[in-house]
């Protein structure tokens, strides 16, 4: 028998995102699948929920990968996979395998043979890219940069060197509750001119995206607190 196919599905970024966030055939998709390996499985059961799961959620087979059970083995996760069966691979928000432990899956499915087919849905770092003005050439993804405030510095005036030499855009995020200290770090460690974007709650109502230089942003400080974002540098 054939292997089934990993089938790696968005979920939307914010909560009254869901209608913005879904295509045709991704609904499709999950009432054809029973059986999904998640991130967090309340949030999978909400969004299925939401985005119009036919099938009762008591015939679902939910694996959780959360935090808690990376350490496990990961045998039982494709037990329906190497069955024949479909499974469905679900981040808690945006896409599975960007900067989402779920990469992990992704990376056995391929050793083991299995056939991977990424559907289309929100990624916050494309999105945030798309509408800061800054270059969709040539551009790094740093994820989390160091919570000590000397190696924070450091990193910002180093990311801000390379967005200079290599006209490269510098894409990084932060933990929510720590927005505003991250803020305050790059205003003081980068030139008046560098170019800083803020993509707050991306397809959120309060979506904000605003492109300004450093002196520009510290005549005005947005609140960030709690508020899901990303930071992009750039040097024109």
């Amino acid at each position: 028998m054939p292997n089934g196919t990993l089938y790696l599905i968005p979920v939307p970024l914010a909560d009254e995102a869901v209608g913005r966030s879904l295509t045709p055939y991704l609904v499709e998709t999950i009432n054809q699948i029973s059986e999904y390996i998640v991130e967090n499985e309340k949030t999978a059961r909400r969004w299925l929920k939401e985005c119009g799961l036919k099938m009762p959620q008591s015939q679902l087979t939910i694996h959780d990968y959360g935090k808690h059970n990376r350490k496990e083995s990961l045998a039982p996760f494709f037990a329906g996979l190497l069955a024949g069966k479909d499974v469905g691979l679900m981040s808690e928000a945006g896409c599975p395998g960007v900067a989402d432990p779920g990469a992990d899956i992704v990376a056995e499915a391929h050793r083991k043979g299995i056939k991977v087919v990424p559907l289309v849905g929100p990624s916050s770092i494309l999105l945030a890219l798309m509408a800061s003005g800054f270059s969709g050439q040539s551009f790094i993804f740093h994820g989390y940069i160091p919570i000590d405030k000397a190696d924070r510095a450091k990193k910002i005036k180093e990311m801000e060197g390379n967005a200079e030499r290599l006209k490269q855009t510098q894409m990084f995020i932060e933990t929510p509750f720590r927005n505003n200290s991250m803020l305050d770090e790059v205003l003081r460690s980068c030139k008046p001119n560098t170019r800083l974007c803020i993509a707050c709650n991306l397809t959120g109502l309060d979506e904000m995206v605003r492109t300004q230089t450093i002196a520009a942003w510290k005549k005005q400080i947005p609140e960030l607190h709690k508020k899901p974002c990303i930071f992009l540098i750039f040097h024109a």
